[in-house]
C-alpha cells in the first residue's frame, strides 16, 4: 500500500485524480460484489465466486510480491466462497448481505472511536508521557485546582444555558410564524446562522463584541451604540463572569435554528382533530398549547435538548476563536486542547474522559426515549 502512495505521489496532480477515483470505485465494486452479487445461488455465481478465488491471490501475488500474502487471500476467499455458496443454495444469503454492509461501518467505528476511547482512558491515568501509571492523580489534579473548577462550571453553565434557551426561543418561533405568511423566509433567516460552521460564527461575533479606545471610532456593533448613546465601550469578552454568557449567546444564535426546524415540523404533525376538540372544550390558546401541542411534540423536544445539550459540552470552537479560554472563560474541551498543547498528555486524557461520562447519560436517556416511541408505535 505504501509503495502503491509513493507511485502516486510521483505522478503528475491531473493524473493522480483518476487513478484515486478509480481506486476507489474499484474498492466500492468489490463491496457491491461480496454484498450483493457472492451470496447469489445458481450456476454462472459459483463460476464467478471460483473465477475470484484464482484471480484474487494472482492479484495479491502481483501488488505484493510475497507467496505467503496469496497463500493467505486464497485460503481466505475460497473458504469465505464455500460457505457463501453452500448457504446461498438453501437461500440463507441474507445474514452476508448484512454482514457485508455493516462491516465498513463497523471498521471504521472501531478504528476512529473504540480504539482511541480505549487509548485515551488508559492515557487518563498514565504520567504525562504516558511511561508511568500515576492511578487518579490526573483526575485529582483537575479537581482540585480552583482554575480546573471554573472550568467544569463553564461547561455545566453552557450545557444548562444553551439548551433551555435554544429550545424555548426556537419553540416559540415555531409557535408563532406556524402557518403565517411568508413562514418559510422567516424560517430562513432565524436557520441560516446553522449554515455558517462555528468558527465563522465566532469571527462574526467577536467584530460585534470588538472593543476600541474611547477615542478611536468603533468598529465593534455593541460598542458602537453604547458609544452613539453616551457611554464607553466595554470590552465584552474579558468581563467576568458576564463573558461566558456573552459566548453563549453565539451558539444560541446557531442553535435556535435547528431547534426550530425540528420543532416546527413536529408542530405540523400534532392532529388536528385534537386541537379542534380542545378548542370545543373551551380551552383558550394557551392551554392548547399546554395540553395538546406539547405533548404532542414531547419526543421532538427530548431529541432538541439532548441533541443542544451534546453540543454544549463539547463545545470547543467558539472558546478557541474568541479568547481561547483566558478571563475565565475555558470549557473542558478547551482545556483538553490546551493540556495536549502543553504535552500534559494525562492531564488532556482526564479531561477527555470527563467530556466523555458527562457525554453518556445524556445519550443513554435519548436511546431509552427512542426506545420508547418505538414501543408505542
Amino acid at each position: 500500500m505504501s509503495a502503491f502512495f509513493a507511485w502516486l505521489a510521483q505522478l503528475p496532480t491531473l493524473l493522480q485524480i483518476p487513478i484515486v477515483i478509480l481506486a476507489f470505485a474499484a474498492v466500492v465494486g468489490a463491496i457491491l460484489f461480496f454484498v450483493e452479487i457472492a451470496p447469489r445461488s445458481g450456476k454462472i455465481y459459483t463460476v464467478i465466486r471460483l473465477v475470484v478465488c484464482i484471480a484474487a491471490p494472482v492479484v495479491l501475488l502481483a501488488v505484493g510480491g510475497s507467496y505467503w500474502w496469496a497463500i493467505a487471500g486464497a485460503a481466505v476467499l475460497g473458504g469465505l466462497f464455500f460457505i457463501l455458496d453452500y448457504r446461498s443454495r438453501k437461500g440463507a444469503g441474507y445474514l452476508f448481505q448484512l454482514v457485508g454492509f455493516l462491516t465498513p461501518a463497523i471498521i471504521l467505528l472501531t478504528i476512529g472511536l473504540i480504539i482511541p476511547t480505549i487509548q485515551t482512558t488508559v492515557q487518563a491515568f498514565m504520567s504525562s508521557r504516558g511511561d508511568r501509571f500515576v492511578g487518579f492523580e490526573n483526575f485529582a489534579w483537575v479537581f482540585t485546582q480552583p482554575e480546573n473548577i471554573r472550568i467544569v462550571f463553564n461547561t455545566i453553565v453552557w450545557v444548562l444555558v444553551v439548551p433551555t434557551v435554544s429550545t424555548i426561543a426556537g419553540l416559540a418561533y415555531a409557535v408563532f410564524i406556524d402557518k403565517s405568511r411568508g413562514e418559510k423566509y422567516f424560517k430562513i433567516l432565524v436557520f441560516m446562522p446553522m449554515a455558517i460552521s462555528l468558527v465563522g460564527a465566532s469571527i462574526i461575533w467577536r467584530f460585534v463584541y470588538t472593543a476600541r479606545p474611547a477615542d478611536v471610532e468603533q468598529i465593534g456593533l455593541l460598542n458602537a451604540v453604547v458609544v452613539a448613546f453616551g457611554g464607553q465601550p466595554v470590552d465584552f469578552l474579558a468581563v467576568a463572569p458576564w463573558n461566558t454568557l456573552f459566548l453563549i449567546v453565539i451558539l444560541i444564535w446557531v442553535q435556535t435554528g435547528f431547534a426550530m426546524v425540528v420543532l416546527s415540523a413536529a408542530i405540523k404533525g400534532v392532529p388536528a382533530e385534537q386541537m379542534e376538540a380542545a378548542e370545543l372544550d373551551g380551552t383558550n390558546a394557551w392551554q392548547q398549547f399546554t395540553n395538546v401541542t406539547v405533548p404532542g411534540i414531547r419526543s421532538a423536544l427530548i431529541v432538541v435538548l439532548t441533541t443542544i445539550s451534546i453540543v454544549s459540552l463539547k463545545v470547543f470552537d467558539i472558546v478557541r476563536t474568541t479568547t481561547a479560554g483566558s478571563n475565565d472563560t475555558s470549557v473542558i474541551a478547551n482545556e483538553m486542547y490546551t493540556q495536549f498543547k502543553n504535552f500534559e498528555l494525562g492531564r488532556s486524557a482526564a479531561f477527555a474522559v470527563i467530556l466523555f461520562l458527562l457525554v453518556v447519560p445524556i445519550v443513554v436517556y435519548n436511546a431509552r426515549q427512542i426506545k420508547k416511541q418505538r414501543e408505542i408505535r
